[in-house]
């Protein structure tokens, strides 16, 4: 986790002195709109690094992101409004070869998170049959070539 989405953290070394959260509640401001976008690129760009220095950890037969499973998204789509629905997600790893990357796969309009992660609990190893509001696990996530 990088920052809570309510945070109150601030990122001075990127030019916004403001907090995370409050950057968040833009209302259209242009300059507030700036200052967000500063904020999620820095924590792209993090994430990023992360996926680099674990594609180059070596493990086993392979390396680290080969056999692990990384998220990262929000739990917001607009925080402006609280809003909650298309939520975009990276999914990182390759989860033991389970996992087939470098695709875009989009769900129906209501599919609810908690199906993703349910089913990324499944692929890690951690049976899960009900995960909050889930209703079933996302079909398309593996490669079931390598299965």
């Amino acid at each position: 986790m990088l920052a809570r989405e309510g945070g109150v953290r601030t990122y001075p070394e990127i030019g916004v002195p403001e907090a995370h959260h409050s950057c968040s509640h833009h209302r259209g401001d242009p300059v507030l709109i700036e200052k967000i976008a500063k904020i999620s690129d820095y924590h792209a760009q993090q994430f990023a690094w992360l996926v680099e220095k674990m594609k180059s950890t070596r493990e086993g037969e392979g390396t680290l992101l080969d056999h692990s499973i990384l998220t990262y998204g929000a739990a917001l789509g607009d925080p402006n409004v609280h809003d909650h629905i298309h939520l975009p997600t990276l999914i990182a790893g390759h989860a033991h070869g389970q996992l087939k990357p470098g695709r875009h796969i989009r769900y129906a309009d209501g599919t609810p998170m908690s199906n993703l992660h349910m089913s990324l609990l499944n692929l890690a190893g951690v049976p899960t049959e009900k995960l909050g509001d889930s209703t079933g696990r996302l079909d398309n996530l593996t490669d079931l070539t390598s299965m």
